[in-house]
């Protein structure tokens, strides 16, 4: 995600409501991140798709590594014969159906 600008990605909601075009303009154009705030506050986030998608794809990423890990670390793990074997029993299942 891109840094945000601090006088350029911060806006009062009132003026968000007022010039929501501009500001999804701004978004697409810059990919910075608008920060929308309500009585001083920050209320909420602005972001463009792709921003969105790559922040789910590395949130996804992530836990799955700790997964792995939490795994790993609790002796929860295969060889490589016993993986082999629990594939080739699945593709075995898949291909008998």
């Amino acid at each position: 995600m891109k840094q945000i600008m601090i006088s350029n990605d911060i806006v009062p909601i009132g003026e968000f409501k007022i010039s929501i075009s501009k500001w999804f303009k701004s978004i697409r154009e810059t990919g910075h991140p608008l920060i929308i705030t309500q009585n001083g506050k920050p209320a909420g986030v602005l972001l463009s798709p792709s921003e969105y998608d790559v922040l789910v794809y590395k949130k996804q990423f992530i836990e799955s590594v700790n997964r792995g890990i939490i795994d790993a670390d609790s002796g929860n793990v295969l060889s490589t014969e016993e993986l082999q074997e629990k594939l080739q029993k699945r593709r075995n299942q898949r291909n008998f159906r």
